[in-house]
């Protein structure tokens, strides 16, 4: 049992750092059109700061709740396919709606799939995790 734990933390440790790594690539997309604008803060009325600027801000907003779902799942038996189920469409979404956004603040087909991606990461996380709390919750009830 050790192990597969060690191995579900490794799953949601990866998953953690390439999420990481996306948003570092972000951040540094808005420090090269703040250089290239010669804008020190917020958009500076600034069209070309809109799209850097919520692709980064947009990711901040939703990686760190799916990660707290995925890593929720851990101490309560979430399977690696549970994790693979949340990681997955969440990392996928995040670099297609942070490519989408970073080129276009318009709508854009890479936003609208990254952000469908990212509620059924969501949506997986949200109910894996209240039915592993569930199911945990009443195996201690009757045992």
């Amino acid at each position: 049992m050790a192990d597969m734990q060690s191995y579900t933390f490794q799953i949601f440790a990866l998953y953690a750092a390439v999420n990481a790594l996306i948003m570092l690539i972000l951040g540094m997309l808005v420090t090269r059109a703040r250089v290239r604008t010669q804008t020190d803060i917020g958009d500076g009325g600034i069209a070309e700061m809109a799209g850097p600027l919520r692709a980064h801000a947009n990711n901040t907003e939703y990686v760190p709740m799916a990660l707290l779902l995925m890593l929720a799942l851990l101490p309560l038996g979430g399977s690696v396919w549970l994790l693979h189920g949340i990681g997955a469409p969440l990392t996928i979404g995040r670099i297609l709606h942070g490519i989408g956004l970073s080129r276009n603040v318009g709508p854009s087909g890479l936003r609208f799939i990254g952000m469908i991606l990212t509620w059924i990461a969501y949506i997986v996380g949200i109910v894996g995790v209240v039915y592993m709390a569930y199911t945990t919750m009443s195996a201690i009830a009757v045992g």
